[in-house]
């Protein structure tokens, strides 16, 4: 994941990317991909538990980010069924709702996440729980964005 993201070891890292290495070293998230087999061209994370439970409680709802498709690739249905393939993962491994969060002004992401059944708005957000500063707290947003969540 390090290498990914264009870091040699996490020692060189940012705080960010630090917090996502941790995690998933602890198996408190996992990363899924898709490639074409010479590059990486989207990436989804999930975390399993996190301080704020309603993103992530570790029993039943768990935290969907870094959703990403490289532009290129986008409006071929791949993303669709990346987030298909990971939120059926979840439902077999007995979680019950999955969050994702997003910015207002992301109209594409919000009419994708909706057409994938995101569409209950869970709160407001001004912190990023898996964004974390320096001393590993939570970025502030002063833009502010929602957290969104599904049924499985």
């Amino acid at each position: 994941m390090l290498a990914l993201w264009g870091y040699r070891n996490e020692s060189a890292a940012s705080p960010t990317a630090k917090f996502f290495y941790r995690n998933i070293s602890a198996e408190n998230a996992a990363f899924w991909a898709l490639d074409t087999g010479a590059e990486l061209i989207g990436e989804l994370y999930v975390f399993w538990d996190l301080p704020d439970k309603d993103f992530a409680d570790g029993y039943h709802t768990a935290y969907l980010c870094a959703f990403r498709v490289k532009k290129e690739y986008r409006g071929r249905g791949l993303g669709t069924r990346l987030m298909e393939r990971v939120l059926e993962e979840l439902k077999a491994k007995g979680y019950r709702r999955a969050t994702i969060g997003v910015a207002g002004d992301e109209v594409l992401n919000i009419k994708l996440y909706r057409r994938l059944g995101f569409t209950e708005k869970v709160k407001d957000c001004f912190f990023d729980p898996c964004g974390v500063d320096e001393n590993m707290q939570p970025l502030y947003d002063d833009k502010g964005w929602y957290l969104l969540s599904k049924e499985l």
